[in-house]
């Protein structure tokens, strides 16, 4: 039996694009990635929904 070299369903997100959204109340970064869009997300540190068109790409 060989060990996986990487975590068991790696490959379904190796193409995942990585984006940091500010809060638009009180600036708090939060990471999404883009199968999340269509999801809605609020800041961790207010409550506040984010807006995704404040998002800025993160290569990698």
């Amino acid at each position: 039996m060989s060990t996986p070299k990487h975590c068991p369903g790696f490959e379904q997100f190796k193409n995942l694009q990585s984006f940091t959204c500010k809060c638009p109340k009180c600036d708090t970064e939060k990471e999404i990635f883009s199968d999340e869009f269509e999801k809605s997300h609020k800041c961790a540190n207010c409550g506040e929904e984010i807006d995704f068109t404040s998002c800025t790409y993160e290569a990698g």
